[in-house]
């Protein structure tokens, strides 16, 4: 019984990711009312995607990972990373040195930055092709080798590119932050870079929108201890926030 029981689990997992590849998107209770199972087994199935990278976990569901995620990803809750922009660039003042990671929400952040006399890096080709030939800013693109699936470079020469900097704030996003687990990422080569951010930099903000709250990928990044700032689309009095208040300082 054990055996037909996996078996059909196997079955089941194979074909919701067949359709989650071709729909991008599967939402929680529609799966489970589909297949006629409790949804914590789909919310089990959903975290057996994320473990193997070909899915992550949003408010209420899952999405695809793919080649072009970063295409995707970039009009994904789109209203909400325009807000947590407009928010950020309350943190930079002329004359900073400051560090950009590789996301689309943080792209969001670079594509409405405009404070002149600022030195800017990112490991981000799509960050780094929008401020290059912005007046007043000096752009830098790290080395490393290139991640297709989040346009970025990554590895040993983009840790070490971040390590000659004395930053006085680096501006990151997450693909998943649980008020436990602290914030994670889909692989250990981004890992390693915002880290490296982290370690350079004098205060860390970290940018996220809501559907990624009590949510964990494969690889945990930070700890919510080394956050100084967390800002997302939300009033700061949403309860949703709540989770956070004792771990990160200032919440905007």
């Amino acid at each position: 019984m054990a055996v037909a029981s996996s078996l059909e689990a196997e079955a089941r997992r194979e074909a919701i990711v067949q359709e989650l590849q071709r729909r991008g998107s599967l939402h929680l209770i529609d799966v489970a009312a589909q297949w006629k199972v409790h949804p914590m087994t789909i919310r089990r199935d959903f975290d057996a995607f994320v473990l193997a990278g070909i899915g992550r976990r949003v408010r209420g569901g899952v999405v695809t990972v793919g080649q072009d995620d970063f295409s995707q990803r970039q009009h994904q809750n789109a209203s909400a990373k325009q807000t947590i922009s407009t928010k950020l660039l309350a943190f930079v003042e002329p004359n900073m040195a400051i560090a950009l990671d590789s996301s689309t929400t943080v792209y969001a952040f670079a594509q409405a930055l405009t404070t002149t006399g600022i030195s800017a890096i990112s490991n981000g080709l799509s960050t780094f092709q929008t401020l290059y030939k912005r007046p007043g800013i000096k752009a830098y693109l790290t080395g490393g080798e290139h991640e297709e699936t989040n346009l970025s470079l990554v590895g040993s020469l983009a840790v070490q590119s971040i390590q000659q900097f004395t930053l006085d704030a680096c501006f990151l996003s997450t693909m998943n932050i649980d008020p436990v687990f602290g914030t994670s990422e889909l692989t250990l080569e981004q890992v390693g870079v915002k880290q490296a951010m982290v370690e350079a930099a004098q205060k860390v903000i970290l940018a996220v929108d809501s559907s990624k709250f009590a949510t964990r990928a494969r690889f945990r990044s930070l700890p919510l201890s080394s956050i100084d700032v967390l800002v997302t689309e939300l009033n700061p009095a949403d309860p949703r926030l709540d989770m956070y208040r004792e771990r990160i300082p200032a919440i905007h």
